[in-house]
């Protein structure tokens, strides 16, 4: 699990670095984007494990991130978690054709995160090494 890539997308500098430093000093391979673009041409070339995305971004929103990378096949079993303003909520029809295994409010606490990263991704594996069924929505 330590040599998983993940993809932190978010508009605010301070939260991807905050992010990407907890998961860098945990072992993860970690990639950065500052839109949801360039985070869905990020994950075309280099397929991370997971996606840590922002809600509110420009060019893609964090859900249209998680809709088109579970549109292409390359990336439709890739698991996403994703942060929200406080208060925000998604209710679970815009949910639907995305891989989004949890909501995380700001601000939070990166080792918070970090044991959500740890348990989606063992919870993804499990899927994969086919001991579960694949997660919907």
């Amino acid at each position: 699990m330590a040599n998983d890539t993940i993809l932190v997308c978010d508009d605010e500098p301070h939260i991807v670095h905050v992010v990407a430093a907890k998961l860098k000093n945990a072992g993860f391979e970690v990639l950065t984007a500052t839109d949801g673009q360039e985070a869905l041409d990020i994950a075309r070339q280099h397929v991370p494990s997971l996606l840590i995305t922002d809600y509110q971004m420009p060019y893609l929103s964090g859900l249209e991130l998680c809709a088109r990378m579970r549109a292409e096949p390359e990336l439709k079993n890739i698991p996403a978690i994703m942060l929200t303003a406080r208060g925000f909520s998604i209710n679970t029809t815009e949910l639907t054709g995305t891989n989004i295994r949890e909501l995380i409010p700001k601000p939070f606490s990166p080792r918070e995160v970090l044991r959500i990263v740890r348990r989606v991704l063992q919870e993804s594996e499990a899927v994969v090494g086919g001991t579960a069924s694949e997660p919907g929505p």
